[in-house]
């Protein structure tokens, strides 16, 4: 959707934040009158000042005077000050209302959401364009309402003092208005394109940075860098747009000011030299102070517009987010419990993408406590259990059942609560392994976690680390090997106390030592409780209960790894001598 400038819908939503702060709202109004009343009588003392004083020569009428102006001026700074800072002030408490409710928001989406929209995309609208937004108060809104206030005092003075050279004042101004209206209308589609690129740019820079690994793997740093050039003059050229406009309409409006102002000097000239008492000295050098109140805040006005364009650019992107609605439906009413175990599926159908089933009206059934291990080739729909069973995805038709209870009776928290997940792609946060362990949970202590870590054999290897338990992995733990962030992921789960364990391919593309250490971590973490192991590598999974057997999102075969082999020209069998061949050679 297309932002517009002054989109009143968008505008009025944006104010309802303002009502946790209307006392702030209210004194940053109430200061902006006391603005432009303060700024507006300026002048109009300096008139008194020289007809009354100066021109007589009275020096105690001329003391007062100047007394009285110094009032002036230090009201005026103190209602500048409050004025600017709680004007900000409010933007940045909008802003940090909005950015927490669009994480909350944020964190809800389906899997599906993140599948489609870059990482990059999601950074700048939750830092940069929410920041725009709190622009609108402290640059726009505010300012500008100020500005317009002090000019109509302003024009009610002038008119006041002297109708005919404020004629000529009146008469200039729409000039310049007409001008700033095509200024403006320039700048909001230049300012959109702004706005899209920067969101390109980050989005770039994000999935490069991510994947330098790859990016350097097959050198194609030059290729990137010519993609990066590309799409960073494309930015350059929005923001060239930006400044030509500029260049152009702030000449324009000087010329118009400078234009008016020798218009007065050259009118209330003439009238002064020609004796005439409706004109004086002090109205021409009030006027002259009178013309700059008018026109640099005119001229500032579509400056500070220009924010404000920015502002509500940005925030129809923002509400955008705010307003898509690709949650998982959490209305379950039920607290899981601790669960038994028992999982089945039926006549379950899905896919990632309408019309294109992954996953093709399977049925399973998993007692409590057994080891399951699903197998198939690459694209089988192995994963995509995984991502059914903790509800990442909806499923498009069919039940999946934890302990004969409907997955969708339980309120999403408790359900993914009973179920730990071990990936092979392992995330660690930037920050210390404790944390990693425990993801901030207060309720595991570091005893928990040191007991935990023994049992399952990890201690070791975390205490010959710098700092231990509290070494700092960086981002994505960088500073451990693939094998070692698998433990750590063991560790994490085996913490948690799941009642459903699940292991996907997490065992492979790992040392041999890391491996023996994770066998030994498996065969403790799964004992007691229901277990589902998906790998590639079979050697992994002979001890299991139950081999699933998997192809293009069907179960072709289930059984042990015994009945299995015994399958002349089955599935799993011809898929294990393959590997045991390959193994021996």
């Amino acid at each position: 959707m297309k932002a517009k400038a002054f989109d009143t819908r968008l505008f009025k939503r944006i104010l309802k934040y303002t009502k946790p702060y209307q006392f702030r709202f209210n004194g940053v109004i109430f200061f902006a009158i006391f603005l432009s009343v303060f700024a507006a009588v300026r002048p109009f003392i300096l008139q008194g000042t020289v007809d009354t004083y100066i021109k007589p020569k009275d020096t105690y009428g001329l003391l007062m005077y100047v007394t009285l102006m110094g009032v002036t001026l230090i009201l005026e700074v103190v209602s500048q000050f409050f004025f600017v800072y709680w004007a900000n002030w409010l933007g940045q408490d909008i802003v940090k209302d909005i950015r927490n409710k669009m994480f909350k928001h944020i964190l809800s989406f389906k899997m599906k959401y993140f599948d489609n929209v870059p990482v990059g995309q999601l950074v700048t609208r939750s830092v940069s364009d929410i920041e725009a937004i709190a622009r609108i108060f402290s640059q726009g809104l505010f300012m500008i309402a100020s500005d317009l206030m002090k000019m109509a005092v302003c024009l009610l003075i002038m008119f006041w003092m002297n109708w005919q050279l404020s004629f000529i004042v009146v008469i200039a101004m729409p000039i310049l208005v007409f001008f700033t209206r095509i200024f403006q209308r320039k700048m909001q589609v230049a300012f959109e394109e702004v706005r899209t690129q920067i969101a390109n740019l980050n989005t770039f820079v994000q999935e490069r940075v991510t994947g330098m690994k790859i990016v350097q793997l097959f050198n194609r740093e030059d290729i990137e860098f010519e993609k990066f050039k590309a799409i960073n003059q494309k930015h350059n050229k929005a923001w060239i747009k930006t400044i030509l406009y500029n260049s152009i309409f702030f000449p324009i409006a000087d010329i118009i000011s400078s234009l008016t102002l020798a218009f007065i000097v050259l009118y209330g000239g003439i009238q002064i030299l020609n004796g005439s008492t409706f004109t004086t000295l002090g109205q021409m050098t009030a006027y002259t102070m009178f013309i700059a109140m008018l026109f640099n805040p005119l001229r500032q006005i579509a400056d500070k517009f220009n924010e404000m364009q920015l502002g509500m650019i940005a925030a129809n992107r923002v509400f955008d987010i705010l307003d898509t609605q690709d949650q998982i439906q959490d209305t379950g009413t039920v607290e899981a419990p601790v669960f038994k175990g028992n999982i089945q599926f039926k006549e379950v159908h899905f896919g990632y993408i309408a019309n294109e089933e992954v996953i093709k009206g399977i049925d399973l059934d998993v007692k409590a406590g057994q080891t399951i291990a699903i197998v198939g080739a690459t694209g089988a729909g192995k994963s995509t259990i995984i991502n059914l069973l903790n509800r990442f995805y909806e499923i498009n038709s069919g039940t999946i059942c934890i302990d004969d209870h409907n997955i969708e009776n339980y309120t999403l928290g408790s359900l993914r609560k009973q179920i730990a997940v071990v990936l092979q792609d392992v995330f660690l946060f930037a920050d210390t392994i404790f944390n990693n362990i425990t993801l901030n949970n207060p309720d595991i202590s570091r005893e928990q976690v040191l007991a935990a870590a023994k049992k399952i054999g990890v201690h070791k290897f975390i205490m010959s680390l710098p700092d231990n338990y509290d070494f700092d992995v960086k981002e994505r733990g960088v500073m451990l090997s693939s094998g070692q962030r698998q433990l750590i992921a063991f560790l994490r789960a085996y913490v948690s106390n799941p009642s459903i364990l699940i292991l996907d391919e997490a065992t492979s593309s790992i040392d041999t030592y890391s491996e023996e250490l994770i066998q030994k971590a498996t065969e403790t973490i799964t004992k007691g409780r229901t277990s589902i192991v998906i790998a590639h590598r079979l050697v992994t999974i002979l001890k299991a209960d139950k081999i699933v057997v998997m192809d293009k999102g069907l179960i072709v075969e289930q059984g042990t790894h015994q009945e299995l082999v015994e399958k002349t020209g089955g599935y799993y069998k011809n898929l294990y001598d393959s590997q045991f061949v390959t193994d021996d050679n």
